[in-house]
């Protein structure tokens, strides 16, 4: 069996072959089953496989049977070709880790998925008092020993789990462990470094470092965006990303309308899912090519049952944000402002025992705490603002002080009624028949009321039996309930049969006047009709005000709020009651005051706009102000004034970009109403550009321009003109123009100069912004710009100048030219030679400093003036001229195939020399890199090849002569050579033969090493090393195994090795005794070591040698270029016991050919040839 990794995380593959047959299949997942939470419904897990032949899926449980037909429904959907198990009406026996196999004939898949299940609350049966039942009723208290719970194996944990905790942090740890049961810290940690390493091997093939990981967050914009800093080793590679293994599709940047997408900023990665929904929930995980690169959960999602209230403190006390949650989560994520907020010394975060309820308490509220608080958990979220108020306003009007009073008196009494009720419940629960506690109307979280239900019970409320969720005794019932069966979460009351939700969650509900209303009530059971009630009177259906039934809930709606609406509503059933207070109203204007306010505010630019809207006094009102979706605050030129009945805003010196909408919003508990007024600030905008010049005189400039776009509520009267010669700083005005003229003619001008113009719009309101020209000549044009002057000489008082003339005259003849100077380092250019006294296309500048650089540019004179200067020359040292000289240059480079080439050269020189590449006396190749700068060479050749090598000559050439240099390069990557054979001829020694490397007829400094590994000392060892030939003889012993192997070697180093049979230990015995052998010598000539090319200078020595053997000695014959030169004096040839040599004592041009070798004997001929090049 073969262990395979799915690309779908969580999924073990293992194949029953070692090979697939063509076009055959493992199982696999494309789609896992996810894991589900639910609270006794039907539950349905699905699955997508695939795999050649198409495999049969089951399903299976880690902890129990399924195969009940009744409780486990399997089946296969055609349509979406989805395998699904369908568990109906699900218990909490059920919870488990349920198993998906997939199996064919040449593998199996496997992957879980957990099933949880959240237990309701069950209504208890009564029973009848019966004196002989009490005995049955009474049972021994039985303390439990907790079991310890066994480790899970490997197999048995959701592979889900590792992918969590490799990219979780540490402090994550024990909260993932929890999640999946896993008690075994020990063994977890031990496994989850060894998979860390192999995921960072992995991860190391294609990314460089991957840190500040940050997982999946969903923002208050309802946006969920996890993100990571990662460094590619190839920007091209892919990027892929998954969600419970599948991948999806996403777009690049900072998409809205795309659900998934990728922004890149410079290393670091985010992933943004847009719109979150319960869809969204998964593990996502990010890959590059095939490593998995980071993962992150988004948990499933749970509901608000108790939605966040907007809170109200006064400066310096602490503010309360609580939410409850339908599910349990262990945390949730705090926002205040769209910023996440921690537990410390600002906020305070708790949890219920249950992890049903949070709370949020921001302690010391100061102004700058005001704003919009969040809660976000999964994928839901829920909003609320904090208003934080002045100490001082709240003494203002009767009506704050008395809620103030009201709200202390109230808060004296539920703490009363909280004791007295929980002393009450504790001597309930010890009393097994005392009667059941009823509760009153809600007030908050608060937990109060006594027997009689003075007071409201809240969330938590407490009966007779049972505390609700803070409560003990006999019937205490879930959560937040009361009496002994309960009346749901936010509902009070006692009794039997309401065990659902009540009417309202604080005991009041607010209603917009004109807007429809509902309340709902919901039942255990469908089997009750209940009764509703207003202020004590019982109600029905009738127009504008319906009840209704559906199931077990019931439903009181009013289609049109009025103010005789409001009161105390109840709903009964079978003795049971629950209500709740309806409070009708809305923030309004009065008619008069908006129709006031509607009025548009028209100002002039500079001036103050002011605003104020009335109203009647109306408790807990907020004010805001707005320009356009922007809300306006008080500070820097904006003033808010709030009072109790009115309020005002001011803006002072507005701009024409201030105007626009402004609008004033309302907000209470029952809604918001917004008034609209507009702000027009009175500006007109500049005249209409571009501006056409219609004459250019010497004494005349005449232009034209538009009227502006917009004349900003009047008419324009007049344009205002001015004007400012170049080089000058001041601004002149020349004129008024009517406006009916669009039109200026300027006779103030002088020949030669420039000019800019301003153009002003005027009318009643105000001057527009300018409208300004460019630069505008009078008269004819100057000269263009000459060439750069070019340095024909240079010596330490004097340099040499010429240049070309302009390509445009400007119209007038060419008077001659003004050269200028400048200093290395510095910024000033300096005129040789005034503008009246112009000079000709040369020009020998004996205003220099020895050692000094300069550079110099030069500018056309004519009628008009001097013209535009040209660029500036190369920068010259006042010198004398040397010849070009390099400095301690390298004649010899070796360099890996593959790698880059990079030859610095070094010189002195002036003036700069003219830099010319040659190899092997031909220009280089116009895809290789010449960096020249001052002083310095560089060849560049980025992937060089064996092609590459060859002789690199540098030239350098000036005015004073020039000098050139050779550097050999070598671009070599040695090979392994040839098979090898072993031979014996001789007892106790072997000939040992290879075939030569592929790179020894490139490389001339190619040689052999030769190493050998015996059975005796069991370590390889150097036996030969600097052969030129491909034959070693070396000693053996018999009884021993010997092994040799045989490298490549040159300037860059070792190649891979060629591996000989192995000599055995039965390899080299002698024949037996008593058998004739007949052993002869003779053989054909072989070359043991060719000719090697090479390529001396012209003037120097040549050695040429070869090898070759063979029985009886061969003949030897040299020849060149086809002709035998043996006989020639201007070679001396040798032969000693078969090496043969040429020598050249100086070769010269007609030296170069190619020489070969043959050698003959009777048994046969061989020959071998190379190469003689003259530099």
């Amino acid at each position: 069996e073969i262990k395979k990794r799915s690309k779908v995380p969580g999924v073990m593959i293992t194949q029953y072959v070692q090979e697939l047959p063509h076009g055959k299949t493992t199982p696999d997942f494309t789609r896992k089953p996810i894991a589900a939470t639910v609270q006794e419904k039907n539950a349905v897990f699905r699955a997508v496989v695939t795999g050649e032949p198409a495999p049969t899926v089951s399903w299976a449980r880690n902890k129990g049977d399924a195969s009940d037909p009744e409780k486990y429904k399997p089946k296969y959907d055609e349509r979406s070709r989805e395998y699904i198990l369908e568990i109906p009406n699900v218990s909490g026996a059920q919870a488990d880790t349920y198993k998906c196999f997939a199996t064919n004939s040449f593998g199996k898949a496997v992957c879980t998925a957990t099933l949880t299940v959240i237990e309701g609350f069950k209504k208890k049966k009564n029973t009848q008092n019966d004196p002989e039942d009490f005995r049955k009723m009474l049972k021994k208290t039985v303390v439990k020993k907790k079991k310890k719970e066994k480790p899970k194996k490997e197999g048995d944990i959701d592979p889900k789990f590792w992918e969590m905790l490799l990219s979780a942090q540490k402090k994550d740890y024990e909260r993932i462990c929890r999640e999946f049961g896993i008690t075994d810290f020990r063994w977890m940690l031990k496994k989850l470094n060894q998979m860390k390493k192999e995921r960072e091997e992995e991860q190391a093939k294609v990314v460089e470092t991957v840190e500040k990981t940050k997982p999946i967050e969903i923002k208050t914009s309802g946006r969920a965006e996890f993100e990571f800093n990662m460094k590619l080793k190839d920007p091209n590679s892919n990027i892929y990303l998954y969600k419970d293994g599948e991948e999806l599709e996403y777009s690049k940047g900072a998409d809205d309308s795309s659900k998934h997408s990728m922004s890149k900023a410079g290393d670091k990665y985010t992933f943004s899912i847009n719109s979150v929904g319960l869809q969204d929930a998964g593990l996502y995980q990010v890959d590059v090519e095939d490593a998995t690169i980071f993962s992150t959960d988004l948990k499933p999602d749970v509901e608000f049952d108790g939605m966040l209230k907007d809170a109200k403190a006064v400066e310096g006390e602490d503010a309360l944000f609580e939410c409850v949650l339908s599910g349990p989560a262990p945390k949730i994520t705090w926002c205040a402002k769209d910023v996440s907020v921690e537990h410390g010394d600002k906020y305070n975060i708790t949890v219920s025992e249950d992890m049903l309820t949070h709370r949020l308490v921001v302690k010391n509220c100061t102004p700058e705490d005001k704003g919009v608080y969040a809660a976000i958990a999964g994928v839901k979220l829920s909003k609320a603002s904090l208003t934080v108020e002045d100490p001082n306003a709240l003494r203002r009007g009767q009506s704050g002080a008395d809620d103030a009073n009201s709200l202390a008196r109230l808060r004296k009494e539920r703490d009363e009624a909280g004791g007295k009720s929980q002393a009450e419940s504790n001597a309930a629960a010890k009393a097994a028949g005392a009667d059941g506690g009823s509760g009153g109307s809600g007030i908050g979280d608060w937990t109060g009321g006594d027997k009689g239900g003075r007071y409201g019970l809240g969330k938590d409320g407490s009966g007779g039996e049972g505390l609700g969720r803070n409560g003990s005794g006999q019937g205490e019932q879930g959560k937040n309930g009361s009496g002994q069966s309960g009346l749901g979460r936010d509902g009070s009351g006692t009794g039997n049969g309401l065990s659902g939700g009540g009417l309202g969650s604080d005991g009041c509900i607010y209603a917009i006047r004109g807007q429809p209303a509902e309340l709902m009530c919901k039942l255990t059971s469908g089997d009750y009709n209940g009764i509703w009630s207003k202020d004590g009177e019982k109600i029905s259906s009738k127009p504008g005000l319906t009840t209704s039934k559906e199931g077990d809930t019931h439903k009181l709606s009013i289609q049109c709020c009025k103010d005789s609406d409001a009161g105390q509503y109840q709903f009964e059933v079978n003795d049971c009651q629950t209500d709740a207070m309806l409070a009708v109203g809305a923030p309004e204007f009065d008619a008069d005051d908006l129709k006031k306010f509607s009025n548009p505010v028209i100002i002039k630019e500079g001036q103050t706009a002011s605003f104020k809207m009335s109203f009647s006094p109306q408790p807990s009102l907020e004010i805001r102000w707005f320009k356009a979706v922007s809300e306006l605050l008080d500070g820097g030129g904006v003033k808010v004034v709030k009072e109790p009945n009115h309020s005002r805003l001011v803006m002072k010196d507005c701009l024409r970009s201030d105007s626009g909408e402004i609008k004033i919003q309302l907000r209470n508990k029952f809604g918001t109403v917004t008034a609209v007024s507009t702000l027009i600030v009175l500006k007109p905008s500049p005249p209409k550009g571009p501006v056409e010049l219609i004459d250019s005189t010497d004494n005349i400039i005449e232009f034209k321009w538009n009227p502006p776009k917009d004349e900003g509520g009047s008419k324009v009267t007049n344009y205002i003109i001015e004007r400012q010669q170049v080089g000058q700083s001041t601004w002149k005005k020349m004129s008024d123009v009517s406006s009916d003229r669009t039109t200026f003619r300027d006779k103030n001008v002088s020949h030669g100069k420039r000019y800019i113009y301003r153009i002003y719009a005027e009318n009643p309101e105000g001057i527009s912004e300018p409208l300004e020209t460019g630069s505008i000549m009078a008269g004819s044009l100057f000269p263009g710009a000459p060439a750069p002057p070019k340095v024909v000489s240079a010596f330490k008082n004097c340099i040499h100048l010429e240049w070309t003339p302009p390509e445009k005259d400007g119209g007038t003849k060419i008077l001659g030219y003004q050269l200028e100077k400048r200093k290395k380092d510095t910024n000033q250019w300096i005129a040789l030679n005034p503008v009246n006294e112009p000079i000709e296309l040369k020009y020998a500048v004996k205003e220099v400093s020895e050692g000094s650089e300069y550079e110099f540019r030069v500018s056309a004179i004519n009628a008009s003036g001097a013209g535009e200067p040209s660029g500036p020359s190369l920068m010259v040292c006042a010198k004398n001229p040397n010849k070009p000289h390099f400095k301690d240059p390298e004649d010899f480079m070796v360099v890996r195939a593959g790698n880059s080439v990079r030859i610095l050269i070094n010189y002195e020189a002036s003036p700069p020399p003219e830099i010319t590449w040659l190899k092997d006396g031909a220009p280089v190749s116009p895809w290789i890199n010449i960096i020249n700068t001052e002083g310095t060479s560089m060849l560049v050749i980025p992937n060089s090849k064996h092609a590459n090598s060859g002789i690199y000559t540098i030239k350098a050439k000036n005015s004073s002569g020039q000098a050139s240099f050779d550097i050999e390069v070598r671009v070599t990557e040695p090979k392994r050579p040839g098979p090898v054979s072993l031979e014996q001829w001789v007892h106790g020694k072997v000939i040992i033969t290879w075939a030569p490397s592929p790179d020894q007829e490139l490389d001339d400094r190619l040689h052999y090493m030769v190493e050998e590994h015996n059975s005796n000392s069991r370590v390889w060892r150097t036996i030969a090393d600097r052969l030129f030939c491909t034959t070693h003889t070396t000693n053996v012993q018999s009884g021993q195994e010997y092994h040799f192997r045989v490298y490549a070697k040159n300037d860059m180093g070792l190649s891979e090795p060629s591996e000989s049979p192995t000599w055995g230990v039965n390899s080299d015995k002698s024949p037996s005794a008593g058998v004739s052998t007949m052993i002869t010598f003779e053989r054909p000539p072989s070359i043991l070591v060719p000719l090697k090319v090479h390529m001396p200078p012209k003037g120097y020595q040549c050695y040429m040698t070869c090898a070759v053997r063979g029985c009886p000695a061969p003949n030897v014959s040299w020849y060149q270029n086809g002709i035998c030169i043996d006989s020639n004096h201007h070679y001396y040839i040798t032969n000693v016991h078969g090496v043969c040599s040429m020598y050249i004592l100086r070769v010269m041009p007609d030296d170069g050919g190619e020489y070969k070798v043959v050698a003959v004997n009777s048994f046969g001929k061989a020959e071998c040839s190379a190469k003689l090049q003259i530099k």
